[in-house]
């Protein structure tokens, strides 16, 4: 049992891999996927990852009720910290490439707050997306009250929220949870098809606008558009923006280097 860590190209495949515990994480995986996400964020040759559970039953079930949320309640008790990043990926800004969900099966409480954390989901017909932890006299702690307003109208998230009732894939892709639903056997094929699609765009113009999309959602649109122009100077000025530009010129793919430019690397993490 473990969190793998694949590296495919300029794609990285992390499987959450519990598959006997429904994939929920303890303690101890909560901290390895953090890890996993530390190091797909250092490596410069790594631009897209897909994110996904092993055993077909479950993408993720949450925090291991028996282990993971005495912990996280005798942290509330005796910590000072009230924020909680789940898996490494639930607070703001933890990851700035690209992530992909690749769901199948149960996608509840915790493993939902993952995947609303990652940029795009695709499920098969057979999955289950619902945050039920009002039932055990807590919220949705990691990200879930804040993504998923924030993703499908208020009203259906108000439901999902405060009845704790799970929905199907038919009414995720309905309601905008999910981007697309495909065949079992088609799933991680699509989410690397979709992966290769993003890296192949020039790198920082693909950070640059996850960062614009996900600060304007929380700001006015003078301020986006503010924030927008930018971080377009700064590509502009950059080694990626020459690339793009002659490779159009030339009719030909643009061959972008690996790892930010220092000037834009700030601007991003600012």
């Amino acid at each position: 049992m473990s969190i793998d860590f694949e590296r495919k190209g300029a794609v990285a495949l992390v499987t959450i891999n519990r598959p006997d515990a429904m994939n929920a994480l303890d303690v101890e995986h909560d901290r390895a996927l953090a890890e996993v996400w530390k190091e797909f964020e250092a490596d410069a040759t790594l631009l897209v990852a897909v994110l996904t559970g092993a055993g077909g039953r479950a993408f993720c079930s949450g925090g291991d009720l028996k282990t993971y949320m005495p912990w996280r309640r005798d942290v509330a008790l005796h910590g000072t910290d009230s924020t909680i990043s789940f898996g490494g990926m639930t607070l703001a800004d933890e990851i700035t490439k690209p992530v992909i969900a690749a769901i199948q099966g149960h996608c509840l409480a915790g493993g939902l707050e993952l995947a609303m954390a990652c940029d795009l989901r695709v499920c098969t017909p057979d999955s289950r997306f619902g945050l039920a932890e009002v039932r055990w006299g807590v919220l949705p702690g990691g990200g879930g009250t804040q993504r998923l307003p924030r993703l499908v109208p208020v009203g259906c998230a108000l439901e999902m929220i405060l009845t704790g009732e799970a929905i199907d894939a038919q009414r995720a892709e309905r309601i905008g949870l999910v981007n697309r639903i495909v065949a079992v056997d088609a799933l991680l094929d699509t989410a690397f098809a979709i992966a290769e699609r993003i890296a192949a765009n020039g790198p920082l113009a693909v950070k640059a606008a996850k960062r614009a999309v996900q600060h304007g959602l929380d700001h006015s649109l003078e301020k986006g558009l503010a924030l927008e122009g930018a971080l377009q100077k700064e590509l502009l000025q950059s080694d990626d923006a020459e690339e793009g530009l002659r490779a159009f010129a030339e009719r030909r793919r643009p061959t972008y280097a690996t790892g930010p430019a220092p000037a834009l690397a700030k601007t991003l993490k600012a």
